[in-house]
């Protein structure tokens, strides 16, 4: 029962591994991670319900069915994460990867000019390249945050963050992505990622996020 365990966890790992573009580094993918827990899990469960003549069969039953469960979500949201890393390669958008969900990092000097709202022509291209993966992955939720640096007004800043996240989440409804999976959302200057004591602090503060989460 352990060796059938062994070779579905590794299986998982070593089928899952995805090659980020960045790096040219080989990584295990999430799915792969709870692939392998799903099939340890379930191996378990297969045992305890089985008969003790049937123990070695129900482990392997357990341990595919696990697998599968385990590895279901994370994925697609793998596959999702890679082709956005191809996508959107040398755009300056950063993607980062939070358990199954995907935080798409927008600077504010790439996306709209100073104190403005409407999207710059200039990054229409890579918003388009965004939705035709959102398109591609329909079941994911978006969630669009805009985000200030500390400069102005408390309530200027607030409705110019949610401005902004309302220019991109109109960009992908126009161009074919559901509504109802899109919201915008604006949190002004309350969650900086930097210190705004600095030029390059408040550049990096005035952001729009997305945040894709698997339905």
């Amino acid at each position: 029962m352990k060796h059938w365990v062994a070779i579905l966890a590794m299986g998982s790992l070593v089928g899952c591994s995805t090659l980020d573009p960045y790096t040219g580094e080989r990584k295990t993918s999430n799915a792969a991670k709870g692939a392998g827990i799903g099939a340890v899990t379930g191996a378990i469960i297969g045992v305890a319900t089985a008969s003790k003549k049937d123990r070695g069969k129900g482990a392997l039953t357990g341990a595919l069915g696990g697998a599968a469960i385990g590895g279901g979500a994370g994925y697609y949201m793998d596959r999702q994460e890679m082709a956005l890393r191809q996508r959107l390669e040398g755009s300056g958008v950063r993607v980062q990867r939070e358990g199954d969900n995907i935080r798409l990092i927008m600077p504010g000097n790439i996306t709209f000019g100073t104190n403005r709202s409407d999207i710059r022509t200039d990054f229409y291209d890579t918003l388009e390249s965004v939705t035709v993966v959102l398109q591609e992955f329909d079941k994911t939720a978006i969630r669009v945050s805009g985000h200030t640096d500390s400069t102005g007004s408390d309530v200027h800043n607030q409705s110019l963050s949610e401005q902004r996240a309302n220019s991109v989440a109109s960009f992908f409804n126009q161009n074919g992505v559901s509504s109802g999976r899109v919201q915008a959302v604006g949190y002004g200057e309350r969650y900086p990622l930097a210190s705004n004591s600095s030029d390059s602090g408040r550049q990096a503060n005035r952001r729009v996020e997305l945040e894709l989460l698997p339905l």
